[in-house]
C-alpha cells in the first residue's frame, strides 16, 4: 500500500514537473511585448485605438513568422488615465511579465512617470504622440513630433495666412505648457506682441468651454486676425470644439489650430459646423497612396468596424514597430542595449509616401502636414513640408536648451549634451526640465 502511494506520488510529480516545464517553454518560445495605454478614464478615447493598433501589428507579424523564429505574445495593462499608475505598471510588465519592450503612453505626464522607472531597470520604450521635446532618454524611441516637426511649422502656416493675434488653450499639464512656452518664445522671434499672446489652461475632462469660447470670439473680433492654437487633450476636446459650433465661430474668422485631435476625436462630434478649422500633424488617413490604402485595409479588417478611423499616433506606432523587429532581427536578441546599438540609422516606409529614419537623438524624420477638417472628419491636406523633417529634442527657442543635443551614439552617448561646454549634463539637467 505504501508503495502504491509513494508510485502515485512520483507519477504526479513528474506530471506536475511535465506541465510546469511545458509552461516554461511556452513562455520561452514567445517575446513578450508590453501595451500600457489607458482604456479608460479621460484618455481612453485616444488610446484605445493604440491598444487595437499593436495588437493587429503583433497579429501580422507573428503571420511572418513573428521574431527571431518566435511568436510576440501581447501583455495588455490598463493604466486607467492615471499617472502614478502608469508607473506601476510599466514596473509589472519590466520586472514580473518581463517584457522585451512596451508601447505605450500618450499624454507626456504618463510617459515622465514612466521614463524612471525604464531608466532604472533598463526597458525599452516606444512614444507614439507628438509632444513638447525637451527630452532624450536612452530607454525612449520618440515616433510621434517633437515641436519642430509639428508647433512651428503649423505657426509659420498661420503667420503666412496672416494671423496677428494668438489665443493658446491647452490642458493644464506639462505638454501644453511646454509647448506654448516654445510657441510663445518663437511668436515673439517673429515679431508678435506680447500682448497679442493670451493663454488659457484647463483641467483633465474640462466640460465647460462657454466662458472661454465667448472670451475666443471677443478678442477675434476686435480687428485683427486671431487663430486659436489648442493643445487640448483627451476627451475635452469634444465639448471644445461643441461650443465652438455653438458660438457660431467659423473657421475664416477665427481658425483653430489643433495639435492633438485627429481623426478618432472628431469621430465623436458633428464635423460640419467645424469645417476649415486645422490641425498639425505628420499623418491623415486622407493621405492617397497604395501603402496608406492598404494599411486603412488591414486595420478596418481586424477591428471589424468599417467606420473606425486611422490617425497619427497609429501611424506612429506602426513606425516604431516596424523599426523594433527590424532592430531585433539585425541585433538577434531582443536585448535591449542591443537592440538600442541596431535601431539607430535604421529606416522603414511611411504611410505618407516617404522614409522614417530613426536618429541618434531617438526621434524620427517625419513630413509635416498641415489639415482642413472636412463635413466628414477627415482631413484635407492644404500644405505639407517638401521632404521628412528630422526631430529635434532641444528646443532652439528657448535659451536654456539652445546649446543642448541629444546623440546616443558614440562618442557622445548622451541625451543632453551641451554644444558649447561639451559636457553631459545628466540627470541633473533631467531634473531641471522636469519641473
Amino acid at each position: 500500500m505504501f508503495f502504491s502511494l509513494g508510485r502515485k506520488a512520483i507519477i504526479a510529480l513528474a506530471v506536475i514537473t511535465i506541465f510546469i516545464g511545458s509552461r516554461l517553454a511556452l513562455a520561452q518560445e514567445t517575446i513578450k511585448v508590453g501595451i500600457l495605454h489607458s482604456l479608460s478614464g479621460t484618455m481612453a478615447i485616444s488610446e484605445t485605438t493604440l491598444k487595437d493598433s499593436v495588437l493587429m501589428l503583433i497579429d501580422e507579424q507573428n503571420k511572418k513568422g513573428g521574431a527571431l523564429g518566435k511568436k510576440l505574445e501581447a501583455v495588455v495593462v490598463d493604466p486607467a488615465s492615471d499617472w502614478p499608475m502608469f508607473a506601476e505598471k510599466a514596473r509589472d510588465l519590466l520586472a514580473k511579465e518581463k517584457v522585451a519592450v512596451v508601447f505605450g503612453c500618450w499624454t507626456s505626464v504618463s510617459r515622465k512617470s514612466v521614463l524612471p522607472v525604464f531608466e532604472e531597470l533598463n526597458g525599452l520604450l516606444f512614444y507614439p504622440v507628438q509632444y513638447e521635446g525637451q527630452e532624450s532618454s536612452k530607454n525612449v524611441i520618440y515616433t510621434g513630433a517633437a515641436p519642430n516637426q509639428q508647433a512651428i511649422p503649423a505657426v509659420d502656416y498661420l503667420l503666412g495666412e496672416g494671423s496677428k493675434r494668438f489665443v493658446l488653450v491647452g490642458t493644464d499639464y506639462v505638454f501644453p505648457r511646454t509647448a506654448n512656452k516654445i510657441v510663445e518664445a518663437y511668436l515673439l522671434k517673429k515679431g508678435v506682441a506680447q500682448e497679442d499672446i493670451i493663454t488659457y489652461y484647463t483641467p483633465f475632462s474640462h466640460s465647460d468651454w462657454q466662458s472661454i469660447v465667448a472670451d475666443i470670439k471677443r478678442i477675434g473680433g476686435t480687428g485683427r486676425k486671431t487663430a486659436v492654437i489648442s493643445t487640448i487633450n483627451g476627451d475635452a476636446n469634444v465639448p471644445f470644439y461643441k461650443e465652438l459650433a455653438a458660438q457660431d465661430i467659423s473657421a475664416s474668422a477665427i481658425p483653430v489650430m489643433a495639435f492633438s485631435v485627429g481623426e478618432e476625436e472628431l469621430s465623436g462630434v458633428d464635423a460640419k459646423p467645424l469645417v476649415g478649422h486645422l490641425a498639425a500633424w505628420n499623418y491623415f488617413q486622407s493621405v492617397d497612396n497604395p501603402a496608406n490604402a492598404e494599411f486603412i485595409k488591414k486595420w478596418k479588417a481586424f477591428i471589424k468596424d468599417p467606420k473606425r478611423v486611422t490617425n497619427d499616433p497609429m501611424e506612429a506606432t506602426y513606425l516604431g514597430f516596424n523599426l523594433w523587429v527590424k532592430a531585433v532581427e539585425k541585433a538577434k536578441t531582443t536585448d535591449v542595449d542591443a537592440v538600442l546599438k541596431a535601431i539607430v540609422g535604421l529606416e522603414t516606409p511611411n504611410l505618407t509616401g516617404g522614409v522614417a529614419k530613426l536618429l541618434p537623438n531617438h526621434h524620427l524624420t517625419k513630413p509635416v502636414l498641415i489639415g482642413e477638417i472636412e463635413e466628414n472628419g477627415q482631413f484635407q491636406v492644404v500644405w505639407e513640408t517638401e521632404s521628412e523633417t528630422p526631430g529635434d529634442a532641444w528646443s532652439d527657442y528657448l535659451p536654456e536648451s539652445v546649446d543642448l543635443i541629444a546623440d546616443w551614439t558614440a562618442p557622445i552617448n548622451c541625451g543632453n549634451y551641451n554644444g558649447k561646454t561639451q559636457k553631459c549634463l545628466g540627470a541633473e539637467k533631467k531634473a531641471e526640465t522636469a519641473k
